[in-house]
């Protein structure tokens, strides 16, 4: 197989659909569907799902160096599979991209890699937990370690549980659209952070807290969803919360989130309970993005806007998306991360 037709078949899983991003909203025939009432088994579940059409293993993380500039970064694998099963070799049918990036107030670093399954490249083992593709790797769970590089930046980061797992939408079984749409999801937002950052201008060694989200799903988005806007957000008082908006062709928006109390007792909202409406827009990579935002959860007492650190933290890769740090304002403080998808 030549480099050009390898990144082909790497490619098209993740970038072939119009439907937003990685052509979740495309038919899910031949495989397994996720259903209520999920029975979760650890640390079994932390680990591959090859049954399932896409998946991925989710970080990232709000820090400060020692002079208390606001730092972002990210870390993520993601899995496609063209068929539900796996096989030793090149043509098995399970393939994955990482993405990695770093943000500064004045700079977003960003890189991807690619990867076949089947030989070694690329792959995720649940027990003893390790996630990696190339030398980007996460090794531990509850304690972990957190490595990634690209051409003018790395991090190796430690990560340590302070809190317990959290389980979106009802149980772990996320509801995506009105027509029943759902993944399997589960949170842990409870990470402290400390380790390096490395930038063109050197080192900077870095604290702060991060969130890691894991999820799988065949068909997660209807055939009228379009993209997404999600919000992870840590509060002052040590409380929490996610929320995300899914766009529709029809002008209107399906809505979730989760109120997660510092202790890690967690509440679901469906849809309708939060609100996510851009007060300001910003010209990113020739397009229109929202880079402040309102955003309400009435039950709570929620009403903040949320503000990008650095507007322009596009991720320019295979798929492209927005994905950055921001600060929360208004009835609560705090910081947390923004993600958009589906702004072409």
């Amino acid at each position: 197989m030549n480099v050009k037709a390898l990144l082909l078949a790497l490619l098209l899983p993740f970038a072939a659909s119009a439907q937003g991003f990685a052509g979740l909203g495309t038919d899910a025939e031949g495989f397994a569907v996720p259903q209520p009432n999920p029975q979760f088994s650890f640390p079994a579940d932390h680990g591959a799902h090859p049954d399932y059409r896409i998946e991925w293993w989710y970080i990232t993380a709000n820090m400060t160096g020692p002079d208390g500039t606001p730092y972002g970064l990210q870390w993520t694998l993601f899995r496609s599979a063209m068929a539900p099963e796996t096989r030793a070799g090149w043509d098995d049918p399970q393939l994955w991209m990482g993405h990695a990036a770093v943000t500064t107030p004045d700079a977003h670093f960003v890189t991807e890699r690619l990867a076949r399954g089947g030989i070694g490249q690329a792959g995720v083992t649940a027990d003893p937990f390790a996630a990696w593709i190339d030398d980007w790797q996460m090794t531990g769970f509850d304690d972990a370690r957190l490595t990634a590089s690209g051409p003018d930046f790395a991090y190796d980061v430690n990560l340590t549980a302070t809190g317990p797992l959290v389980f979106q939408g009802i149980d772990g079984y996320s509801v995506k659209s009105a027509a029943g749409q759902a993944s399997y999801y589960y949170s842990q937002p409870f990470y402290e952070l400390s380790g390096t950052l490395t930038l063109p201008d050197g080192d900077v060694p870095v604290t702060g807290t991060a969130w890691l989200d894991r999820e799988w799903s065949s068909q997660p988005l209807g055939d009228n969803q379009t993209g997404w806007d999600w919000f992870s957000l840590s509060f002052d008082d040590g409380a929490k919360m996610m929320g995300f908006r899914l766009r529709q062709t029809d002008d209107q928006n399906f809505t979730s989130a989760t109120w997660i109390d510092a202790d890690g007792t967690a509440t679901p909202y469906s849809d309708g309970a939060f609100n996510a409406a851009p007060l300001a827009t910003t010209t990113v990579a020739g397009r229109d993005v929202p880079t402040q935002w309102q955003v309400t959860l009435p039950d709570r007492g929620i009403d903040v806007t949320v503000a990008a650190i650095n507007p322009q933290a596009w991720m320019d890769t295979s798929v492209p998306y927005w994905e950055g740090p921001v600060t929360v304002t208004g009835s609560h403080g705090g910081q947390g991360y923004l993600e958009m998808t589906g702004y072409e």
